[in-house]
């Protein structure tokens, strides 16, 4: 059975954030990851994180302003990238954690051709210097049905981008829920793509709730993880139907295995 981890911009966000940290451990998670986290001093986070003997995962870059989702792709923002990239990186070897997921953010259709190169060239200066500190950066496709207009859609554009690169610290945050919305055919095409893949999370399709609903059958997933020998962590990225507490029958049934 896969290592859970818990998502806490998502999961106990009816509490403070310093307050999730505690509560993920209580309910059974022993990794956590975050999204945003900057607003919280990160000496307060490594306090929480080595209280309650928790692994931290990953976080994201910063988005880059109103209504962006980050600048790694987008052409002639490349030194605000360069900003916010180092942000991140001091953020997360401050709380000791593994990944850095850079936010590709939005495009206009006309200018797919140039992010393409733009996120290249942005992930090429900065994978080593990452590598150097132990830090793997995550690029992640996103559905553009939550996220119009974002640059990276989908797990074969996200592959196509690593081969380009030729970096092995770039590895692909494959999101069950975003590769379900944009594909389907989930186990053959993460079969597919497995030797790419640094980092799973998983939500419900269509409702992004707890992953015991809709449209994914999650056990045979965990089955296909297993099979596979994925090692890594499976964040639950996901908005709880109520408090998180409650939505947690779908953690202890897989951990029962």
């Amino acid at each position: 059975m896969p290592r859970f981890a818990a998502n806490l911009a998502y999961l106990f966000a009816e509490r403070p954030l310093r307050e999730r940290f505690g509560a993920a451990a209580a309910a059974g998670f022993k990794a956590v990851e975050g999204q945003f986290p900057y607003d919280t001093p990160a000496a307060q986070v490594k306090a929480e994180l080595d209280r309650h003997g928790l692994t931290m995962l990953g976080i994201n870059t910063e988005r880059g302003g109103e209504g962006q989702f980050g600048l790694a792709a987008v052409p002639g923002r490349e030194r605000d990238f360069d900003a916010l990239f180092r942000q991140a990186l001091d953020y997360i070897r401050a709380i000791g954690g593994r990944a850095i997921h850079c936010l590709a953010g939005k495009v206009e259709a006309g200018e797919r051709a140039p992010a393409e190169r733009t996120f290249i060239a942005n992930l090429a200066r900065v994978a080593d210097e990452a590598a150097a500190h132990g830090i793997t950066l995550l690029i992640e496709p996103i559905n553009p049905r939550d996220r119009p207009g974002y640059f990276l859609n989908s797990a074969e554009h996200a592959a196509d981008i690593l081969a380009r690169l030729g970096n092995p610290n770039v590895k692909i945050q494959f999101d069950f829920y975003h590769a379900q919305i944009v594909g389907g055919d989930l186990i053959r095409r993460f079969e597919k793509n497995f030797p790419l893949v640094g980092h799973v999370q998983i939500a419900a399709v269509p409702s992004r709730h707890e992953p015991d609903e809709g449209e994914v059958h999650y056990p045979a997933i965990y089955e296909t993880l297993d099979a596979l020998g994925y090692d890594g962590w499976v964040a639950a990225e996901y908005f709880p139907r109520g408090k998180t507490q409650d939505g947690l029958c779908w953690l202890r049934a897989a951990l029962k295995g």
